[in-house]
Order: structure tokens, then C-alpha cells, then sequence
């Protein structure tokens, strides 16, 4: 369920601003909309696991809180942020 070392490597990089940026909310996001992923396909098989999806909605709403920071601050950051992620809205 948690993202290997490689892959969060990997997205770090990618959707960093700067270099050496660990911290700035696209990053942030991309991390949760992998962790994301990976909770809502283990949830796919293990149904009444109700303490992961308490997680996942929780992870939803940091990622939505988030999107709607980069939103207030910069329009066109979010815009191309979700298209990049492939997030619906």
C-alpha cells in the first residue's frame, strides 16, 4: 500500500518547482494521489476494511485542501497541476 523509495523519488522530481523542493503543495499532492491510488485498489479487494478507507478519505481531504490552497493563490498553477494528475473538477 505504501509508495517505494524509487517511485517517490521519482515523484518528487517530477513535479518539483525548484530543486531540492520536498515540500511545495504539487509535490505534496502528487504524493497523496498516489498513495490514493494504491489505497483505493486495495480497497477494490478487501471491502470491509473500514479503517484503511477512513485513511483514504482523510488523505482525500488533504488533497482537496491543498488543491484549493494552489487554487487561491494561483489559478493557472492549479490548472495545470490537475491536468497533469489527470484529477477530475
Amino acid at each position: 500500500m505504501s509508495i517505494t523509495a524509487e517511485r517517490r523519488t521519482a515523484l518528487i522530481e517530477e513535479y518539483a518547482t525548484k530543486s531540492g523542493d520536498t515540500g511545495s503543495p504539487e509535490v505534496q499532492v502528487a504524493l497523496l494521489s498516489e498513495r490514493i491510488r494504491n489505497l483505493t485498489d486495495h480497497l477494490k479487494t478487501h471491502a470491509k476494511d473500514f479503517h484503511s478507507r477512513r485513511g483514504l478519505l482523510m488523505m482525500v481531504g488533504q488533497r482537496r485542501r491543498l488543491l484549493d490552497y494552489v487554487k487561491r493563490k494561483d489559478n493557472g498553477r492549479y490548472e495545470t497541476l490537475i491536468k497533469r494528475l489527470g484529477l477530475r473538477r
